[in-house]
């Protein structure tokens, strides 16, 4: 059993029932969550606003309620973080940006308040890249965020500073979001699991927002949850799924879909398209799927329909918008930085314009469809996520090279957003390569509304492979 000084080790599960149980209290958890995040965040920058003062606060309520026979929410005294592209009464939502650093949020979005109706601490708001746009975290606002494996690798993107923060053991839950990979991109970076829900499936709205988003942000664009452990998404996600009036567009169902019978298809694919598949991604691959089929899940080769075609289709209509809709605030907002990068963004992802971006859009349906109809055979697939093991920390600063092996090779990651489709990412190996060791994540697409189905395969791939963050913080010492 973990000591007071060691709670900031237990994942979300087993913080909960302990804290729900009274072995422990939501001040002890709290408490070692925060220590945890003074002792090693200074290194890694991944919390940029620390809540500390309030997270004890909160706790202390906890407690006390508790005490006087209130009920204990799913996720009693769970310390969690939120990304700083969220807004949480009080707080600036900055979204990286430094003409953004004192906007202050006047309520709380609906994830913010759907955690923290279950029992969820947060005790700190975590780092992004300017306009959480990249796949790598840094800004002018707060700097770089750094992967607690090493500088060796980059701790991913959009939230970077989420996904370092909670393989670090600041928090057991990091909050996060995802447009074209920034759940799945810091998972794979850091050895985290996560998974990108569907459309639809989490509310989302902004009270500090002055006008509405972009169509194709609004449906592409979702919010999730980073974990060490998978089986903290069955805890956690439930309280993130509950409906919220603001989000017209929200779809109130369980979590849990029906059973299917018999063995579950797995389409398996190592298909990187023109992109060479890395032999420690190739590893993972087959770890992942010995996994599954020793699970009793049926595994078969299949030949994924359109995914490529989905994939740019989908980046360069998503191009055409931003430069139409963000285009200007970056030019007037963004570093020389980022606007060099948003710049190889559109020569690599020529944006659909006029006419032609109205087609694009139309043609999404197509490829949800014929997806739709692929995964009633597959109702799961196994990929890679990325076809080499992650980029080093700047790589997309490196002009068109690092722009195509950052975010060009990851067909697998933004085509499951333009179709709305569920997406997990878990690690399915740690690999020892020449600069250090690295975790290796691969990812598992589901049926629409079924993200129950990919976390239960990630929890039978952890199962077989063992949390990551074990030989992290042995490594982190």
């Amino acid at each position: 059993m973990a000591q007071d000084n060691d709670l900031w080790k237990l994942g979300a599960t087993e913080t909960a029932a302990r804290t729900r149980a009274g072995e422990i209290s939501a001040e002890a958890a709290v408490g070692a969550a925060l220590d945890r995040m003074e002792a090693v965040n200074p290194a890694l920058n991944a919390v940029v606003e620390s809540l500390a003062e309030e997270a004890r606060e909160r706790a202390n309520v906890l407690d006390k309620a508790r005490a006087g026979g209130a009920a204990c929410g799913p996720l009693h005294g769970v310390p969690v973080t939120i990304k700083i592209n969220v807004d949480q009464t009080g707080h600036a939502t900055s979204n990286g940006v430094v003409a953004l650093k004192d906007l202050i949020a006047p309520g709380d979005a609906p994830v913010v308040e759907n955690l923290q109706a279950a029992g969820a601490v947060v005790i700190g708001r975590t780092n992004t890249p300017e306009f959480s746009f990249r796949a790598d975290t840094d800004n002018p606002l707060f700097g770089r965020t750094h992967n607690p494996w090493g500088d060796h690798i980059s701790p991913g993107g959009s939230t970077g500073g989420g996904g370092a923060a909670v393989m670090a053991g600041i928090g057991a839950l990091a909050h996060g979001n995802d447009i074209g990979g920034s759940l799945r991109f810091p998972a794979a970076a850091n050895g985290a699991v996560t998974v990108k829900p569907g459309l639809g499936r989490v509310p989302a709205f902004n009270p500090s927002q002055t006008a509405e988003r972009g169509m194709l942000a609004q449906s592409m664009s979702v919010q999730g949850l980073i974990t060490r452990e998978a089986r903290d998404l069955h805890l956690s996600m439930p309280a993130m799924i509950a409906p919220d009036p603001r989000d017209p567009f929200h779809i109130p169902l369980p979590w849990r879909g029906a059973a299917i019978e018999g063995p579950i298809t797995v389409g398996f694919t190592k298909q990187t398209y023109e992109f060479e598949l890395h032999p420690e991604v190739s590893r993972a691959l087959d770890a992942a799927r010995d996994a599954l089929s020793d699970a009793g899940y049926r595994v078969v080769e299949i030949d994924p329909p359109l995914l490529r075609e989905a994939g740019m289709d989908g980046y360069r209509a998503l191009m055409g918008e931003v430069l139409a809709l963000m285009g200007p605030d970056i030019r007037a907002h963004g570093s020389a930085t980022i606007q060099a990068i948003f710049d190889e963004y559109f020569r690599q992802f020529a944006p659909f314009e006029g006419t032609e971006l109205l087609q694009m859009m139309a043609k999404r349906s197509h490829y949800a469809r014929v997806w739709s109809l692929f995964l009633e055979e597959h109702p799961l697939v196994l990929a890679p996520f990325l076809p080499q093991p992650f980029f080093a920390p700047d790589r997309d600063t490196e002009g068109a090279e690092g722009v195509r092996e950052v975010l060009g090779s990851a067909l697998w990651s933004y085509a499951m957003n333009f179709m709305g489709l569920p997406a997990a990412c878990v690690p399915a190996r740690l690999a020892e390569l020449t600069d250090g060791p690295q975790p290796i994540n691969v990812q598992i697409v589901a049926r629409r509304w079924r993200e129950d189905l990919a976390v239960d395969a990630c929890i039978a791939i952890e199962d077989r492979i063992g949390r990551i963050c074990d030989p992290l913080w042995a490594r982190m010492g």
